[in-house]
């Protein structure tokens, strides 16, 4: 399934961060939420070169959801390490 392009749209146009925060907490459940924000924690300690064993016992989940994470920045023009390494 393809994310709701009018979504993104309204997405890009949040400019405030309490407004996107607010948004995000309006449309999705707690579980969701903090699903999203794992997800891209253990991008950013990937990118740091935290080992994939390490960053499961850091958070107390599967190495599978971790494989995914690291597939994510392996690919070949993968926007997720796109924007880790413009952060840095």
């Amino acid at each position: 399934m393809r994310i709701d392009q009018e979504l993104l749209e309204v997405i890009l146009s949040i400019k405030n961060k309490d407004e996107l925060e607010i948004f995000f907490e309006e449309i999705l459940t707690p579980a969701e939420l903090s699903d999203l924000s794992l997800r891209w924690k253990l991008l950013k300690d990937l990118h740091a070169g935290i080992t994939q064993r390490k960053i499961a016992e850091k958070y107390g989940i599967s190495l599978c959801k971790i494989t995914r994470g690291s597939k994510v920045l392996k690919k070949n023009g993968s926007i997720a390490l796109k924007v880790l390494d413009s952060m840095n």
